[in-house]
């Protein structure tokens, strides 16, 4: 926060909101508590640039209209509320665990489907468009272009593209619940709150946005859906609860690779907002954040181990069809031709389209081998 800008206020932003779309109703007001919490770590934590400040404010405006949007198209279309968004997988590990690729490799299956970039940032039909979404793709566009301005590094530790399968964490971040705001802001505060919350209302959310987009979507009808984000490790008995019969796929790497690439992650979305972005503060945050999340998802995963696949990094690296293939096994989608071309068709463009290597090193994050290594001996014993 700098001296020249007035604090977040949660009354202000909803107002805001409700004068952009000309929409009074929220629905539930569940989603308060998250915003406040946001907000107050945000004003006192984040230490956000005159940028970052307005930057922030215009992204918070827009989440919450969508709700607006969200709540007024199922009013108009309560069709949509009785659309089966049927959940075969989803993708989660720590960042930087080949879960992107396997993520984009199992989306071109033909069999499955998953969010589009274009989609999770313009969920919801602006009035009066077509079926083919013109204009929230060319906006899509221009938000990437503008997005990679600010962050030009940023393509180089994780390829984006507008219209490629994306993260659906974007869709939480209209819940305020989501790790999206830890990643793109110092706000331990909120990061504290999140890790100790009951997510299974954000997650039945998330599930309306999938219906959302499948309504619109006839050509996802019988398709099943993959979802794919680090942040559904912070609440695994959620996601299996609320996606009945859906598999955890579960990516591995050794964190001592996984945590620093992370981290560097950060350091440059974070640059964005902050000017006084603290790349020590990032490691251990992220660091600590990591090695207790893996903790406390063991024990979930007792309970329930008949709904996990692994996926190693490695083997990922090294065969990443082969891959792709067995997890359709594992989820009873037997792979045929059509997959294997449609996996070939996607490996021959990414690697024509990979950008530069991502250069870093634990020590540029006050991390060290020795500290990963000690930190989660009890994760890497079991699943490398």
């Amino acid at each position: 926060m700098t001296a020249t800008t007035a604090p977040l206020d949660v009354d202000l932003l909803l107002a805001s909101a409700r004068d952009k779309t000309g929409l009074f109703e929220f629905g539930d007001d569940w989603f308060l508590e998250p915003l406040g919490v946001l907000v107050a770590a945000l004003n006192e934590q984040a230490r956000l640039s005159e940028l970052g400040h307005e930057l922030t404010r215009r992204r918070l405006i827009a989440l919450l209209a969508d709700r607006l949007r969200l709540r007024a198209l199922q009013r108009e279309h309560p069709e949509i509320l009785d659309v089966e968004p049927v959940v075969a997988a989803v993708i989660c590990g720590l960042p930087r665990t080949g879960s992107t690729l396997l993520h984009r490799l199992l989306s071109a299956a033909p069999k499955l489907t998953s969010t589009l970039s274009w989609e999770t940032s313009y969920p919801v039909p602006f009035p009066g468009e077509g079926p083919d979404a013109a204009e929230r793709k060319d906006r899509a566009r221009q938000r990437m272009a503008a997005f990679l301005e600010l962050s030009p590094d940023f393509g180089d530790i994780h390829t984006v593209t507008w219209d490629a399968p994306e993260e659906d964490v974007i869709l939480l971040d209209r819940t305020f619940t989501s790790m999206s705001f830890d990643s793109f802001y110092r706000v331990p505060g909120y990061g504290d709150w999140l890790r100790s919350a009951d997510q299974g209302k954000a997650y039945d959310e998330l599930r309306q946005w999938l219906q959302v987009l499948q309504w619109q979507d006839p050509g996802r009808a019988g398709s099943r859906w993959v979802l794919k984000s680090p942040h559904h490790l912070t609440a695994v008995d959620t996601v299996l609860d609320t996606f009945d019969g859906s598999r955890i796929v579960m990516t591995h790497r050794s964190p001592v690779r996984a945590v620093p690439s992370y981290a560097s992650m950060v350091r440059a979305m974070s640059a964005q907002y902050s000017d006084s972005v603290d790349p020590v503060a990032i490691g251990r945050y992220w660091s600590d954040r990591f090695a207790t999340t893996l903790r406390e998802f063991t024990a979930v995963r007792a309970r329930r181990p008949h709904r996990f696949v692994d996926v190693r990094f490695d083997a990922m690296v090294a065969e990443p069809a082969g891959q792709a293939r067995r997890v359709l096994d594992a989820l009873d989608l037997a792979p045929d031709g059509a997959d294997d071309a449609a996996f070939e068709s996607y490996l021959d463009r990414d690697r024509r389209e990979r950008d530069a290597a991502h250069s870093y090193t634990a020590e540029d994050f006050g991390l060290s081998r020795a500290q990963l290594e000690r930190d989660f001996a009890a994760y890497t014993e079991v699943y490398l």
